[in-house]
């Protein structure tokens, strides 16, 4: 049965990014993108973009309808601009055409070198009313992830760390003591972090953090795909028999030693200072479009010294350590905030991190 809907283009757009959000985790490398077609004032049909290599949120949507005929007296609204390349699929902008949509709506022009504004055109030269720009900063913000690595060159980097209540990330370890996390959080946040880890092409932590608390970095507490898993250690003086090194997909190590034997694809990095550029600029290269930083302290502060970090997600929990590994400090906008049992999250925004040159 159709929708109702008030006859209001930024009504259909909130509910394009609604459905764009259901394909989050499975379309990389392409953007997540919803689509709703509109007759007179009623959602006749709606689809997404639901995994890579798949139809597009357009085709989808023109699929849905089970009244072919109205198409040609319609409205489209999608989140992103229609394509108009051949790739894995044929142009959506040629099927738009085809159909007799006379009018389209768009959250934001792609601004990859494919299209870059050339679906438009193709549009607005068949004779379809193209509108653009309706909720343009949240259509921008979804894909976030697939903006800053086609515009800025790098990944789209996520700082998540969880600090005590007087600001520390761990406990002063000594030798012989247990391999083991000290939670600050509680389940609930720990089930949030893997849907997190879900969402992003990689997952980056120092060796300190692998020897001191073994992590598995995975979403096993989360239905979706590993990320790819990055370790950077000057030393790496990690063992083999590691969790990191139990589940798919591959490590990528970054070291300083030239004698490291893990199973991991090795990267020898120069000097004493942690290599950022020389990071992103390998995940960049290998098409990975962000990656999540989850520790230790001294990677926190390379990407936040060097000015290379998008977002900071930050748990403070309920009890103080007194002493220990200080957590990092950021500036910049709030975005969000959450009160869990255990921890309070924050959500802060860079929004003047840099851009990598690529060579």
């Amino acid at each position: 049965m159709a929708l109702k809907a008030f006859n209001d283009d930024s009504i259909y757009m909130r509910r394009c990014l609604e459905l764009a959000l259901r394909g989050s985790g499975f379309t990389r490398p392409n953007p997540m993108v919803g689509a709703v077609i509109v007759y007179k004032d009623r959602i006749i049909g709606e689809g997404f973009h639901q995994k890579a290599g798949g139809p597009h949120a357009e085709v989808n949507a023109i699929n849905s309808v089970s009244e072919k005929s109205l198409l040609k007296h319609s409205t489209i609204y999608v989140s992103l601009e229609p394509c108009s390349h051949f790739g894995k699929t044929p142009p959506c902008a040629d099927l738009i055409i085809e159909t007799g949509i006379k009018r389209v709506v768009a959250g934001t022009m792609d601004t990859t070198f494919r299209v870059a504004g050339k679906g438009f055109e193709k549009l607005r030269e068949a004779g379809v009313n193209v509108t653009t720009g309706i909720m343009e900063d949240e259509c921008r913000h979804l894909n976030r992830r697939f903006f800053t690595f086609h515009e800025k060159k790098r990944p789209y980097i996520i700082l998540k760390w969880a600090q005590s209540a007087d600001g520390f990330l761990d406990y002063l370890r000594k030798p012989g003591d247990a391999i083991e996390t000290h939670w600050i959080t509680g389940m609930t946040e720990r089930v949030l972090v893997h849907r997190w880890r879900a969402e992003e092409g990689a997952i980056l932590a120092g060796g300190a953090t692998i020897r001191a608390d073994n992590p598995g970095l995975n979403v096993r507490y989360w239905s979706g795909n590993n990320p790819v898993k990055v370790i950077v250690s000057k030393s790496a003086d990690i063992s083999p028999d590691a969790r990191i090194f139990k589940s798919l997909p591959e490590v990528l190590l970054f070291t300083a030693s030239e004698s490291a034997k893990l199973p991991a694809r090795t990267y020898v990095t120069d000097g004493d200072e942690l290599p950022v550029k020389e990071i992103l600029r390998t995940l960049y290269d290998s098409g990975i479009q962000s990656v999540i930083i989850e520790g230790g302290a001294k990677i926190f502060e390379s990407f936040i010294i060097s000015d290379f970090w998008d977002e900071a997600r930050i748990f403070t929990g309920r009890k103080p350590f007194m002493a220990g590994i200080k957590a990092p400090v950021v500036e910049g906008r709030l975005t969000g905030t959450h009160i869990f049992t255990k921890s309070d999250l924050k959500i802060i925004i860079n929004e003047h991190a840099q851009t990598l040159t690529v060579c």
